[in-house]
């Protein structure tokens, strides 16, 4: 293929030469001797590195594209959540994205009251926690013992279960969904690649991810993160062995010398650590952790959601990177403003600190925790508004073209960017203007083609093609 008339990051108009799924040749380019190579005329679109989701959840978000939501901005109240647990059924209704701000938190009484007659799980918008109905919770018990993360109140169930989503699975006898309408989704966005962050990743998930990306339901590159009996074996080409993932709870630390040792156990099998870090407990912790067991290149926290000026000179001094998920502050900054103190606000999602402290700085969705556009996520680093328009944070606020590299990073070394040049895998995404008018509205309704291994998998016009 060639790409005639586009222009690449830092400017120039150039033809861009594919083969054999790689990009050989850049410049002034001649016709090939092949009569039959397929051309694209660019028109002076940019040419980017295909973006790279670096934090997401592919099977959860998956199973959210066919569960009804049920927080936060859908639903704010208690009547429009009861509803949306009315839906006409006999199965399971799967609801997913609450927030204990629509109708407080949940537990079997209360929605038995909403909905008594079918088996109803809903899911917490932090991906932590599930709460069931009575017909729910009978059916999951009368299949299998309760899990160690099933709430007892000293009486009875409450129907809040805890980081315990493999025993869901397990007892429902599920099988991980099909990716399908995930890969086209991102691909639409400009996604050739991703970092998959779930922290029950194991063998069993690793071979979906294989089967998904074999038969191009998923046809982005993934890399894998999950548990430590993850390793090389389970992976191939197309799905690499990621980080290691320890996923903190504020309420139920690991002890220090257990979070030690789990960053030991990483580093010898030759893995980084990704540490979920939402709170300022939970990243100071983090820090005294990596402190006694040591980084190594690869080590990362997740989120930093609060992260005072202390905490980032220590990650800036341990040279371990930070993924962040700047939309947050669009999608929940209106909560933020009435659940966090003013002085915290500041502290929230922090950009231009990480950067300026030479912080190695990537971005993630979070999906479906979080919307998983990336270009909605870097139009709220650049803003730094809330849905109503309110200003969080504005001097973390970064430059289109900082907001940018988030999503452009090597997910194998975070450290790198990656670029468009010669002998590298032809992962593209093609915009449908230039950078100079693309950085005043950083829309995916600008991505115009999507291309992996040099195949295009996302086309917005056809016709552009000969």
């Amino acid at each position: 293929m060639l790409i005639r008339h586009a222009e690449l990051k830092g400017g120039g108009i150039v033809d861009v030469r594919i083969e054999r799924g790689v990009i050989t040749a850049i410049g002034q380019l001649d016709a090939g001797d092949d009569d039959d190579e397929p051309t694209l005329d660019a028109n002076n679109g940019l040419l980017l590195p295909g973006l790279h989701d670096h934090h997401i959840h592919v099977a959860a978000l998956a199973a959210s594209l066919s569960s009804v939501r049920c927080g936060p901005p859908d639903v704010t109240d208690r009547d429009t959540f009861a509803a949306r647990l009315q839906t006409p059924g006999t199965d399971w209704l799967r609801a997913t994205g609450y927030h204990e701000s629509v109708a407080g938190m949940l537990d079997t009484a209360t929605l038995d009251r909403i909905a008594p007659n079918r088996p109803v799980r809903v899911q917490h918008r932090s991906g932590r926690m599930w709460f069931f109905n009575s017909v729910a919770l009978d059916r999951l018990l009368n299949k299998s013992p309760p899990p160690k993360g099933l709430e007892h109140d000293g009486t009875r169930y409450t129907g809040r279960l805890f980081d315990e989503d493999a025993w869901l699975q397990r007892t429902l006898g599920s099988e991980p969904p099909s990716f399908a309408q995930v890969g086209a989704m991102l691909a639409s966005r400009g996604i050739t690649g991703l970092t998959e962050m779930s922290p029950a990743n194991d063998s069993f998930m690793a071979r979906h991810f294989i089967k998904e990306t074999g038969n191009r339901d998923l046809p982005q590159r993934a890399v894998l993160a999950g548990r430590l009996s993850l390793g090389p074996n389970d992976t191939n080409d197309r799905v690499l062995l990621g980080p290691a993932k320890l996923h903190l709870h504020e309420a139920a630390l690991p002890t220090l010398d257990d979070a030690a040792d789990f960053i030991r156990r990483a580093h010898e099998q030759g893995r980084g650590v990704a540490v979920h870090c939402a709170t300022e407990v939970e990243i100071v912790f983090t820090l005294a952790a990596f402190n006694d067991a040591g980084t190594l290149a690869g080590d990362r926290i997740e989120h930093a959601s609060i992260a005072p000026n202390s905490a980032i000179e220590d990650i800036a001094r341990a040279g371990i990177a930070v993924v962040s998920q700047p939309h947050f502050i669009r999608e929940r900054g209106d909560r933020y403003l009435t659940d966090v103190d003013a002085d915290a606000r500041q502290l929230l999602y922090r950009l231009r600190s990480f950067l300026d402290a030479d912080v190695t700085l990537a971005g993630g969705s979070d999906a479906p925790f979080g919307g998983c556009d990336p270009w909605a996520s870097m139009a709220a680093a650049v803003s730094r508004h809330t849905e109503s328009g309110a200003a969080i944070g504005a001097s973390e606020a970064l430059t289109p073209e900082q907001a940018l590299d988030l999503f452009l990073r090597d997910p194998t070394a975070l450290n790198r960017y990656r670029h468009v040049t010669i002998g590298a895998p032809a992962d593209l995404c093609l915009l449908d203007r230039s950078w100079a008018a693309a950085r005043s509205t950083l829309s995916s309704a600008h991505v115009r083609a999507t291309f992996i291994d040099g195949r295009m998998i996302f086309n917005r016009d056809t016709e552009g093609m000969t």
